[in-house]
């Protein structure tokens, strides 16, 4: 296991869900299941979409909860949650906000209507956490932690550095799991 590298495990750009900037939330969403629907049995299922600017360069992804925020527009006026919490806001101070804003008033069906029609560009998180497609997986698991992300672009030196790829915590968690059950950690 040692010797293998990121573009070992890393799924290639063309087997994943992408779509432009200018596409739509319902879009990106047939997108993702097209792509779900030529995997190979056995393998993990994906858990964003790449998003691309008008060169086809990736420049963000939407993952679940990018999904889920689209419910909810009214997020974008607070920011990044996540942020504020880890600067140290309380819980509850954060639980008043969003009662204050109203959040999910209206009725789930026509929360997911108007959803269907937001640009994903509105939503996505940029992507900017990458790794080069011949690093060592000992690397790449210090940059999902590091990083605190479920994946990174995987990039390869030419012309720049032109994304190939993207590596999944899923799938690095069961590299190194299967290698510990069958190999008891020994190498």
């Amino acid at each position: 296991m040692h010797t293998k590298k990121v573009k070992d495990l890393m799924v290639p750009l063309e087997e994943y869900a992408v779509v432009p900037q200018t596409a739509t939330i319902l879009e990106a969403l047939e997108a993702l299941d097209k792509a779900q629907a030529k995997l190979p049995p056995g393998k993990h299922r994906h858990r964003a979409v790449l998003v691309l600017d008008d060169s086809g360069k990736v420049i963000g992804k939407i993952g679940h909860l990018g999904f889920l925020r689209a419910l909810e527009p009214k997020y974008s006026i607070l920011g990044d949650m996540g942020k504020l919490s880890r600067v140290g806001l309380e819980p509850q101070f954060i639980s008043t906000m969003m009662d204050n804003f109203r959040f999910f008033e209206d009725n789930l069906t026509d929360l997911c209507h108007r959803a269907c029609h937001i640009k994903v560009v509105d939503v996505m998180r940029p992507v900017e956490e990458n790794i080069d497609e011949n690093a060592s997986l000992n690397e790449a698991i210090h940059k999902l932690v590091m990083w605190q992300t479920l994946s990174l672009l995987v990039t390869r030196e030419k012309k720049g550095r032109e994304v190939v790829g993207l590596l999944r915590l899923s799938d690095i968690f069961e590299e190194i799991t299967n290698f510990m059950k069958n190999k008891d950690g020994k190498n």
